[in-house]
């Protein structure tokens, strides 16, 4: 999206004028055939007194091949204007779903605040897709209003009274219709805010599933989707209720209207102010104008929900940034120079740390969330509450967080892998010329891909849950250690894997990152013992800078955090 902060309103108007080419064609079709619709009870009069009440069978098969050829055309108009429709409606719900992820994935972040997965991933397909649908609702609604114009036209031409009752009854219906979709739209946002919440709830459990079966807490994590899933179906039967009552209360109208349409008909062939013919038709357009009608009850019914959705997805377009671009740019190339000066953020306080050119430097923190502080503020997913953090001298607040992910890569403990092959997952982030087979020989993954029974082509499945806990752990350091970035930050890569392992990887990191900037934040004592020096974090402070021998020497936390 253009605009940074988009409305509701933005987001419909925006869906619907992106496919204004597949809504004009759609429309202009959907016209012709409601016009043709229209157009067959005229014809059909036309046909009782001109050939019918004549007996004149030449006049019969002409009017007959007349009402074939527009049975024809109005055929092929629902054909083509309902495929263009449907195309506007999937198109809009693709890009919107493009606009989605580009935002939750953008360098900036912030979409992610204050919501669960599975209720981005409810957004963006759900909420996507209704908004989509308006698209189609709009084709509809130009198409039963020109079903409606060319019924009241053709009502005025039998009757002036007919017409008339058409042409005021109509705008009436209409704006009633309007005000009955207004609960159906706060009931339909309710009831997305609680599926989604209940989608999030779901792929939470499902995510944590070994940890909950760990610990014993299946029940109460049943307990907790329980509660969930019933407020989602309490919102999802109020939603239903409004809309059974719109359809309803609009039906119970139309079908009034249609009844004193037809009952001013009659009355006036009885009284010989319209022909035969006359009265057919104006009985069959009366009955074909339900039609259009139920086709606007539905379009409000469609337009309450697409707002309700397009809300949603505005605030997650909306959603402010989590960290902001600055205006800097790096260097080229990029040295690889760290510096935090008096940082605060989290549990951290006042950190000094200076990591030079090509130095591999560990970090052990003996609290795990300073050295999680430490890692947003290293990636720049957030900014310090206070203090700065530079690279190669620049501020990072002063430099685009896209360029900053180019330069640095931050490689989470938790790291997920993607669904492809153990080669396509180690090369994601990759550039042309890198080495793989290097990068999974010192992530010690080459011991992996031989034992797999198609090796590299192996397919991993989603999350990599078909890889052990180890395996999952080297095939994602494989692909950090082959993204050979200019700094490359590590957390706890190696706490799945046996000693003889971790001992191998820690010489084969310190080997392919030669003369490139490398942090270790770890308790691993094999990987602190290849850095060439040790920070230690104790109490959210820098304590002391050494190597790791001479921190085991010194200080009993350091000991604690790292030998326990």
């Amino acid at each position: 999206m253009d605009v940074t902060e988009p409305s509701g309103r933005d987001v419909l108007r925006r869906a619907i004028w992106g496919q204004r080419g597949d809504v004009t064609l759609g429309s202009f079709l959907g016209a012709a055939h409601q016009a043709g619709e229209a157009l067959v009870p005229l014809l059909i009069g036309v046909v009782i007194d001109q050939a019918v009440a004549r007996a004149d069978l030449g006049a019969l098969l002409r009017w007959l091949a007349v009402l074939a050829v527009v049975y024809v055309g109005l055929s092929f108009g629902f054909r083509f204007g309902a495929r263009a429709g449907e195309r506007a409606s999937e198109q809009a719900g693709h890009a919107l779903r493009v606009d989605l992820v580009r935002r939750v994935l953008g360098p900036g972040g912030g979409a992610e605040n204050g919501r669960l997965p599975g209720a981005l991933a409810s957004i963006g397909t759900e909420d996507a897709k209704r908004v989509g649908a308006v698209n189609m609702a709009v084709v509809s609604a130009l198409s039963a209003l020109m079903g409606l114009l060319v019924g009241a036209v053709v009502l005025l031409w039998t009757s002036l009274t007919l017409g008339l009752i058409v042409l005021m009854g109509t705008p009436v219906l209409l704006w009633l219709g309007h005000l009955l979709s207004k609960p159906l739209e706060r009931r339909s946002e309710a009831e997305q805010e609680r599926v989604a919440h209940a989608s999030g709830v779901a792929a939470d459990l499902v995510t944590g599933l070994r940890v909950l079966k760990g610990i014993g807490a299946e029940s109460a994590a049943v307990a907790r989707y329980r509660r969930t899933s019933r407020d989602s179906l309490v919102a999802t039967m109020r939603a239903a209720r409004a809309e059974a009552m719109q359809s309803g209360m609009v039906l119970a109208l139309t079908g009034g209207f249609i009844a004193v349409v037809a009952l001013v008909g009659g009355r006036l062939a009885a009284q010989g102010d319209i022909s035969l013919g006359q009265l057919v038709s104006a009985v069959g357009l009366a009955l074909f104008l339900l039609g259009p009608l139920e086709v606007l009850s539905w379009v409000n019914a469609e337009f309450a929900q697409g707002r309700a959705s397009a809300a949603r997805i505005a605030g997650v377009l909306s959603a402010p940034p989590a960290v902001t671009a600055g205006g800097m740019r790096l260097p080229r190339p990029v040295r690889g120079e760290m510096r935090l000066r008096g940082v605060s953020h989290g549990g951290l306080r006042e950190v000094d740390l200076h990591v030079g050119p090509g130095e591999v430097l560990g970090v052990a923190a003996t609290d795990p969330a300073d050295a999680t502080a430490l890692l947003r503020c290293l990636s720049r997913q957030a900014d310090p509450d206070a203090g700065v953090v530079e690279l190669d001298g620049i501020p990072l607040r002063d430099l685009d967080p896209a360029d900053i992910r180019m330069a640095v890569l931050v490689a989470e403990h938790d790291a997920e892998l993607f669904e492809g092959t153990v080669i396509g997952n180690t090369g994601a982030a990759a550039p042309e010329s890198a080495d793989l087979d290097r990068a999974m020989a010192a992530a010690a993954a080459d011991e992996i891909v031989r034992a797999l029974p198609r090796g590299g082509q192996t397919l991993v499945s989603e999350r990599g849950r078909s890889l052990s806990g180890g395996q999952r752990q080297r095939v994602a350091l494989a692909r950090a250690l082959a993204a050979d970035r200019p700094v490359l930050v590590v957390h706890d890569p190696t706490t799945a894997v046996d000693a003889v392992t971790e001992a191998r990887i820690a010489g084969g990191i310190r080997e392919i990152r030669r003369n490139r900037t490398t942090i270790l934040v770890t308790t691993s004592p094999a990987l602190l013992a290849v850095a060439d020096r040790v920070v230690l974090l104790d109490n959210g402070r820098v304590t002391d800078t050494a190597p790791h021998a001479d921190l085991v020497r010194r200080h009993s936390a350091y000991r604690t955090a790292v030998l326990a």
